[in-house]
């Protein structure tokens, strides 16, 4: 087995994944993932896909990320992470699709129209 290579996207984060064999070591943007995602629930996000998979410290992940904020880039690292889990074994697709992991977020922000502040919100109406 080589470098699988997959892509995560989340709003407008996006991020390049390369999973190859190893002892676990997690690369984002050539620092350390608890360097970059600071918080528990972040690294506990990035790690989900091989908790559930049974394979936490099996393999190193190498990962570019781009765009967006904290929350959409590691959403983005980990539906790259289930894609290339699933991409080296077809047995993990149900586990991970069960746990909502294998679905592309569609939601992103809505554009702002004209005539208004922003998307929704309105200017303030007066009567008189």
């Amino acid at each position: 087995m080589d470098v699988i290579n997959t892509l995560g996207r989340r709003k407008s984060s996006v991020a390049r994944v390369y999973l190859s064999k190893g002892k676990g070591k997690i690369t984002i943007n050539k620092r350390d993932y608890k360097d970059y995602f600071t918080t528990g629930v972040m690294q506990y996000k990035v790690n989900q896909p091989f908790e559930l998979t049974d394979t936490l410290g099996k393999y190193d992940v190498k990962v570019n990320v781009s765009g967006g904020g904290n929350t959409g880039q590691v959403e983005a690292v980990r539906l790259g992470i289930s894609r290339a889990l699933v991409e080296l074994n077809e047995d993990y697709k149900p586990l991970l699709k069960a746990e909502g992991l294998m679905t592309r977020d569609p939601r992103m922000v809505e554009r702002k129209k004209p005539g208004q502040p922003k998307a929704r919100k309105k200017f303030q109406f007066s009567k008189r």
